[in-house]
């Protein structure tokens, strides 16, 4: 099975290390659990760098912590992929770094547009809660064709938003597509769309590795690639919210 998340990497639970004792083993209740002790870390910093942003309306209070966010939370991901076995320490840490950026910017996003934010939690939590409905009823699984589409579809996006920074770089903007015109908005959309499927690729991921018997430690792990996806999945909706919200 593959997964367009790179923490749900193809060979992990092909492993030599994934054979272990008995009672050792990973589950999906426990992954779970860890995934809520994540998302409390994150919202924990998220709602520090709320009041503070709030408490004086100027971005530039939470313009580091932000940047502490965007780059510690990065490097936190790439040790985490790598290192799986350290992800019971790395995998809090990321999350805690994740809040401190996701705070600031929802709370700047909530000053232009009121109830933005919340709007967009709930949206994500909502979306995310059908899906695994979705999942454990056999509505939608993870078939070869499904994945692949996934893949394809994610890569492409990926590479667009590289090539639009990019060309960023030099001053060049790409057209439409991130703006709040009726091509931006669509685009946003799509892309809302493709994120929340990529959450089935990692229920398919989590229920693999269980399946076949992973280390315990791997709950973290795939709790910390859940959150990945729906760090992806808040921040677009946040954006096609946006420029829903800019057009009235």
């Amino acid at each position: 099975m593959k997964s367009s998340n790179p923490a749900f990497r193809d060979s992990i639970y092909r492993s030599e290390n994934m054979h272990v004792a008995y009672g050792e083993a990973m589950t999906v209740q426990g992954t779970i659990h860890r995934t809520g002790i994540l998302l409390l870390c994150a919202m924990a910093t998220a709602f520090w760098t709320w009041s503070q942003y709030l408490s004086t309306r100027d971005p530039s209070t939470v313009a580091v912590p932000m940047m502490i966010g965007v780059f510690g939370g990065l490097i936190m991901a790439l040790v985490t992929s790598f290192k799986r076995e350290w992800s019971p320490i790395t995998a809090p840490i990321y999350a805690l770094l994740e809040g401190l950026f996701l705070g600031g910017l929802s709370a700047i996003a909530e000053q232009r547009f009121p109830g933005i934010a919340i709007t967009s939690v709930g949206l994500t939590f909502g979306t995310c809660f059908c899906l695994l409905l979705a999942y454990r009823s056999g509505l939608v699984r993870a078939t070869p064709k499904f994945t692949v589409g996934i893949i394809a579809a994610t890569g492409g996006i990926c590479l667009v938003y590289v090539l639009s920074m990019v060309v960023g770089l030099f001053g060049v903007q790409v057209p439409g597509i991130f703006g709040s015109g009726l091509i931006g908005i669509l685009f946003s959309l799509f892309v809302v769309v493709i994120a929340a499927l990529n959450l089935i690729l990692d229920f398919s991921f989590i229920e693999q590795g269980a399946a076949q018997g992973a280390p315990k430690y791997m709950e973290w792990y795939s709790a910390f690639g859940l959150m990945v996806t729906l760090v992806w999945l808040y921040l677009e909706i946040l954006r096609l919210m946006s420029k829903l919200r800019s057009r009235r």
